[in-house]
Parts: structure tokens; C-alpha cells; sequence
């Protein structure tokens, strides 16, 4: 069993006195710790009673308060893009969404080859496990035992996916079942003459905030507190906080949310289509006890609607107190099963030398400013629990107001464990904060970063901005907004102040912080996903690629612009005799940057391709033409496509390819910046999954001049041109594993 007491080491202190003679035993090396990282999903600090917020009183969460009393609690931990999936993939590599690919929801796969602590650890001779909700779209790397919730997962009766491949189903409430299985593994993880890092996923409280039966009745006899902004009406700020899909008045749903069965009988006040799921998986016994609680409740409220008794505010108060309600029941049981582990710690002996830490993805609205969610860089959502226990170095009862955000958790984890932390990792390491206590860490951070993307999903507008200990300013680029809050003077965020004279050096001053930080964390077109529907042409070409990949797997996939999609032009010839009969995919768009390759891969580009052979890559030089960007920025961005084809097509080989040279002659400017892109890009080649291949001398002549007959206008090549590029790049195909063209016309 991988544990260790005072007392362990004192003994193992004295042995070293009698071998040597010499050698004290406080001067031993500490072992190892293990880490415990508690997690769950939507989890508001004002729903945690260690925070004090307004429902301490009524829904106390004394497991995770223990954590608080016991090491140190942080009152300014921040996400940096505020939703379920991105959120953990900042914290699994250290990195902001656009370097580690994971954007959104709705359409991004997390990419787990890439660099992740769980795979450091794994390496550096931890124990590593993942139990729970995952919802990266893609199996868990980096762990030597994992059991994860498919998406979302389910509060009642879940399935868990298997690392064999298999799907398990269990009975019961989600969160106990979390619970046991992270303590089942911990025990057998125990045993072992290694340490561990364990992360344990709850569920709860993601919507439709469901508790488990023994805590359905929770608060039953209490009128929750109402937020003072239940009812804001989004004055004195950008009219798209009023054109969001998240509002408790008009966006809950009558079966999902507000917990009914059978047809909406008020489709004007409650939203239609999405039944209580979570009641449709529960056995006969489990609706039996779940209607004996809800039916008495829902009854009243139909009458009383029949009766013409609520008006419009009171309806909006009736659905408040029925969400919160709920959210607070699906936290209840979490928070009993954290205590229960924490207990079972202290009863092993495994609790002295074991760092505690909980958190959440991001915070949610409790209907303060009305809504429900999360998205918005408002203080609510932006804002994520963190409490730390960490015995003998974190003094009991500490308080941090340190800037921390979620990027900073990999390269704690790393140092914590006796890691160096790779220097493209963007996250600080939390140990000085830890080991101050809550006092002042000197050259500490003074502002975070935070982007959302934006997603059809609630319609909440795409921004970002940059966050300081007193201010904080938003950039919205669809409507061409500022928003400038004082969150000394407005701590609740009624007011933006960007147009107001008194704030305009305040104003000034975030701006450029804001551009300095988007600098520091690399934030530049190219690796930020962009489409170009406006294009007519495009979106049609979208579509039509999108129709041919959904047809089923190829072979053989192109990925690029104007000189990839040429194959259907003056490369035409070519294609057919070495592509048209080896299942190949061509999805070159003319003037596409690694932004909008980006974007396409993301939105249906690459649809049912997860066993394609071979992804042939070659963009950047749009990049070049169009920006005359730095080869740094366009590298980043073909480091990112790779990352993306390597998520959504886990079988393939990526062969990317260099640059094609542009400009006539070697010292053509153009031309020497593709050269720095390809010195860059030529890195990503591991020898396994991602190759690189640089053919630009085959279309030079002696003297490095690009002539005529290969490129016209030094840029596209001509019959002649893509002639050279089929036969230099077939050797290579054949190596990765696209049968030579003479078997595959046999095979035809």
C-alpha cells in the first residue's frame, strides 16, 4: 500500500542513520504524494456553503467544506472558455482551447495524443484514473484505468463505457455510483507500491438536475432566496444578453427542466419537445417513488395556472424555485460520496500524504441575471469552485484571492509530482499559491484571459476579454461591442462603462491589456476555427464534400486550398490515374487560411472517417499570401489541423506535406516565409502516427527558380506540376500504408 505516516518516515529515516552514519532522517526526500482531484460539472460557488453565499444556510455542502476548513479555500478561480468539454480539456494540457483544439462542444474532439499531464504521470511512475463524466468525444489517454460516462451520462440507471469497449449499465443514482467505483479503485490502486493520481467526474449538478430518491423532498418546506437580478433587464449593456437561449422566464422546458409528464399544457410560458429523460430511464419502483413526490407538487401548479392565479413574474418565481431547488438535490448525494472518500482516507492513512482537490468545470447562473447556464464571462459562470488540502504545508482555514484559472491545474499537477513542466504549457504552477497560504505571492499574475467561440447552443454571443483584480472588459465581434465593468463599485455587472468618459483611461488600459495578453497566449487567426459561408461557392462546396465523406470511411483524404482542389482542375489528369480508383476524398477549398481548414474539419468534413489510411495535409501558404503572417502563427495553425485530423481520424497516418514554394526565385519574400513555416512544421513529424514530407525542390530547376511551365504565377501548379507532385509523394503513400498503384488497379 502506497502510504506514508510520520512515522513511516522517521523508520525509514533511522535505517538510513545506521547504513551511512550520517544522514539525518528529516533530511530524507518526502515521498511522493498522491492526488485526489474531486470534479464535477456546472457547480456554482454559490450553491457550496464553504463560499457563504446565500444558500449556506439552507443547502450546506459539509464534505466539500471540509476541504476549506482543512487546507485553503480560492475566491478567484476562473475558467478560460466557460463549457463542460473545453473546460476539462484546459485542464488536461495545460493550455487554452485554441491550442488544445477542444473549442466547443457541439463540434470539437479532444485530440489525446497530444500532451496531457495524466500521460507525464503515467510515464513518470504514477498510477493514473478517470471515473466519471469525461465528455471529450473521444476515450480517455494517459490513464492505466478509466470508466467514464458516455457524453453527458445519465443521473438515473447509467451506462459507464469500458476501456474494453464495452458499455456497462448501472442501478441507481449517478453520483453514489461515482462514488463507489472511484473508492473500488482506490482501494486496489492502495496496494500498490506506487503513487496515484486519481480524478474523480461527478455528474451532477449538469442539467436536468436530478437528485438520487432518499434527497427528492429536500427542501420542500423552504422558499428559496431569489437572486437580486432574477429579473434584469439587460439595460446599460450589449443587446445580446437579451437574445440568449437561457432564461429561467422563457427557456425551460416543460418535461426536461420543469420535471412534467405528458403534453405542455402551457407551451407559452414552458418550452416543448424535450421529455424528462432521467424519468424514462427508471425503473417501475423509481417512478413510483419519484411521482409520489412530484405529481402532488405539478398537480397544484396546473391547477393553480387553469385558476388564472400566476401571472407572468409569478411563474418565472414558481419555475426558480423548482430548478433550484432541483440543482441543489442533484449536489446533495456528491457531496456525501466525496465525504465518504474523504473518510475513507483518514481511515487508511492515506489522508497524510494525499493533496485534496476540488473544482469544477466552470460555475452556472442560479437566475442571477435571469438565467440558468453558464457561457458568458459574468462572474457567475466565469467564476469555478477550487479548495485545496494539502496536510503539513497548507495551514487549515487559508483563504487565496490569488488570480488562478483552470489552465494552471496540469503544471500544478506536474510539480507536485516532481515533474518538470514543459515549456509550451501556459498555466502557472499553483504551488507557490499553496504554499503561501493565502497570503500575496510575489510576481503573481495580475489578469486572465478568457474566449468563448460561441455555439448555436443558447445563442450566447462569441467573446472574449481579459479579467485584472478590479476590471473587467469583454470584446463581442459580431456586433462590434466594448463592454467595461468595475467590479469593485459593480460586483453584480449591471453597468458597462465603456462609453463612459470617467472610465475612458480605463478603458484604454484594458484594451491594451487585452491585446498583450492575446499576444502572450499565442490568440491569432490561425489557429482560431473561421468559415466562410458568407462565400456562396464555399458553402455549397461544403456541403457537397460533407455529402461524399458521410457516404463512409476512405482510403485516402486531401486536406488543403486552391492548390489541393487544382486536382479537380488542371491536376484533373493526375487524380485519375492515381486517386480515382484508391478511395481518395479531395477536400481542397481555393483561398483557404488554417483557420477556415479548421473550421471545415470541425463541421463535417471528416464526418464517419474515423478509419481513413492516410490524410495528406498541405495549407499555410494562404497564410502567407493573404497576411504575410508569421511562420510561427501559421505553424501553430498546421500543428492544430494536425491535431484535429488526428482526433477525428484515430487509425490514420498524417503525411504533411511542406509548403509548395511561390515566388520566382529564391529570394522571392514570400517564398523564404513558406521556407521558415516548413523548418517549423517539419518538427511535428514522431516517426509513428505524423510524417513529413518536402518536395519543393522537385519543382525547382537548377538555379531554385520556379519557372512557368510548373507554376504560371509562381503559386499554382499546371498539369506538369502536379505530375511531379503525385509521382515525388507515392513512395511514401506506399510506406504508409496505400497500396502501390499497380495492386490497387489489379485489385479494381
Amino acid at each position: 500500500m502506497f502510504k506514508f505516516t510520520a512515522s513511516s518516515v522517521v523508520a525509514a529515516g533511522a535505517v538510513a542513520i545506521a547504513a551511512t552514519g550520517a544522514v539525518a532522517a528529516e533530511k530524507q526526500p518526502a515521498a511522493k504524494p498522491n492526488i485526489l482531484f474531486f470534479f464535477s460539472d456546472d457547480h456554482a460557488v454559490n450553491a457550496i456553503s464553504a463560499y457563504g453565499g446565500p444558500l449556506k444556510d439552507v443547502a450546506p455542502t459539509p464534505g466539500i467544506d471540509r476541504l476549506a476548513n482543512e487546507g485553503m479555500i480560492s475566491h478567484r478561480t476562473y475558467c478560460a472558455n466557460s463549457i463542460c468539454g473545453p473546460s476539462r480539456a484546459c485542464i488536461l494540457t495545460g493550455k487554452h482551447s485554441h491550442l488544445n483544439g477542444f473549442m466547443d462542444n457541439n463540434n470539437s474532439h479532444f485530440d489525446g495524443k497530444q500532451q496531457t499531464f495524466p500521460q507525464l504521470l503515467q510515464g513518470s511512475g504514477y498510477q493514473t484514473a478517470m471515473i466519471g463524466k469525461w465528455h471529450l468525444h473521444s476515450d480517455p489517454v494517459g490513464f492505466d484505468y478509466w470508466e467514464i460516462l458516455p457524453g453527458q451520462g445519465n443521473y438515473y440507471n447509467p451506462d459507464m463505457l469500458q476501456m474494453d469497449g464495452s458499455k456497462k449499465k448501472y442501478e441507481g443514482h449517478v453520483n453514489d455510483i461515482v462514488t463507489e467505483r472511484g473508492l473500488t479503485w482506490l482501494k486496489k490502486a492502495e496496494k500498490e507500491d506506487k503513487p496515484f493520481v486519481a480524478m474523480i467526474q461527478y455528474k451532477a449538478p449538469h442539467r436536468n438536475w436530478s437528485g438520487a430518491l432518499r434527497h427528492i423532498t429536500l427542501f420542500d418546506d423552504i422558499t428559496m432566496p431569489e437572486p437580486d437580478t432574477l429579473f434584469d433587464d439587460y439595460s446599460n449593456r450589449s443587446k445580446a444578453l437579451g437574445e440568449q437561449a437561457m432564461s429561467v422566464a422563457n427557456h425551460m422546458y416543460w418535461g426536461h427542466d420543469m420535471k412534467f409528464n405528458g403534453p405542455n399544457l402551457f407551451p407559452k410560458h414552458f418550452a416543448s419537445g424535450l421529455p424528462n429523460r432521467e424519468y424514462m430511464r427508471m425503473n417501475d419502483e423509481q417512478k413510483k417513488a419519484w411521482d409520489k413526490v412530484y405529481e402532488p407538487k405539478n398537480q397544484k401548479f396546473i391547477a393553480d395556472m387553469k385558476a388564472g392565479k400566476l401571472d407572468d413574474k409569478a411563474i418565472t418565481r414558481w419555475k426558480y424555485q423548482r430548478y433550484i431547488k432541483d440543482y441543489l438535490r442533484s449536489i446533495r448525494s456528491m457531496d456525501e460520496g466525496i465525504g465518504k472518500i474523504l473518510k475513507h482516507l483518514d481511515d487508511t492513512g492515506l489522508a497524510d500524504n494525499t493533496i485534496v482537490i476540488y473544482s469544477s468545470d466552470q460555475g452556472f447562473y442560479l437566475g442571477e441575471h435571469g438565467w440558468y447556464d453558464k457561457r458568458w464571462m459574468f462572474e457567475e459562470s466565469f467564476r469555478m469552485p477550487f479548495l485545496v488540502r494539502w496536510p503539513g504545508v497548507i495551514k487549515p482555514g487559508s483563504v487565496s484571492k490569488s488570480l488562478i484559472q483552470n489552465i494552471d491545474f496540469a503544471p500544478t499537477f506536474l510539480e507536485l509530482c516532481g515533474m518538470d513542466i514543459p515549456s509550451d504549457i501556459q498555466g502557472k504552477s499553483l504551488v507557490p499559491v499553496f504554499k503561501a497560504s493565502g497570503k500575496e505571492v510575489d510576481g503573481w499574475r495580475d489578469a486572465i484571459y478568457y474566449r468563448y467561440t460561441g455555439e448555436s447552443t443558447h445563442a450566447v454571443a462569441a467573446h472574449d476579454g481579459v479579467r485584472t483584480d478590479r476590471y473587467k472588459l469583454m470584446w463581442l465581434p459580431e456586433t462590434k461591442e466594448w463592454q467595461l465593468f468595475d467590479l469593485e463599485k459593480d460586483p453584480q455587472e449591471m453597468k458597462s462603462l465603456h462609453n463612459d468618459p470617467e472610465y475612458a483611461q480605463v478603458l484604454a488600459d484594458m484594451k491594451k491589456k487585452l491585446d498583450e495578453i492575446r499576444e502572450k497566449y499565442d490568440v491569432h487567426n490561425a489557429v482560431i476555427p473561421e468559415s466562410r459561408n458568407q462565400a456562396k461557392w464555399w458553402k455549397q462546396r461544403q456541403e457537397k464534400v460533407n455529402k461524399l465523406a458521410a457516404e463512409g470511411p476512405k482510403d485516402l483524404i486531401f486536406v488543403g486550398d486552391s492548390i489541393t482542389q487544382g486536382f479537380e482542375r488542371a491536376g484533373k489528369a493526375a487524380w485519375d490515374e492515381y486517386y480515382a480508383d484508391r478511395n481518395a476524398l479531395n477536400l481542397g477549398f481555393s483561398g483557404d487560411r488554417t483557420e477556415h481548414i479548421l473550421w471545415r474539419l470541425n463541421n463535417g468534413n471528416l464526418r464517419k472517417q474515423q478509419k481513413a489510411k492516410v490524410v495528406v495535409l498541405m495549407a499555410g501558404t494562404n497564410n502567407t499570401g493573404h497576411l504575410k503572417q508569421d511562420p510561427a502563427e501559421t505553424a501553430q495553425g498546421i500543428k492544430m489541423i494536425v491535431s484535429t485530423i488526428r482526433a477525428r481520424c484515430p487509425q490514420a497516418k498524417i503525411l504533411v506535406l511542406g509548403v509548395f514554394p511561390r515566388g520566382e526565385k529564391p529570394s522571392h519574400p514570400l517564398r523564404k516565409i513558406n521556407e521558415q513555416i516548413n523548418e517549423r512544421i517539419a518538427k511535428l513529424a514522431d516517426g509513428e502516427r505524423i510524417h513529413f514530407l518536402d518536395i519543393s525542390d522537385k519543382f525547382l530547376d537548377e538555379n531554385g527558380v520556379l519557372t512557368k511551365e510548373i507554376m504560371p504565377d509562381s503559386l499554382h501548379p499546371k498539369q506538369k506540376g502536379y505530375d511531379i507532385w503525385v509521382k515525388a509523394m507515392e513512395p511514401t503513400l506506399n510506406k504508409l500504408g496505400i497500396a502501390p498503384l499497380k495492386e490497387a488497379a489489379a485489385a479494381e
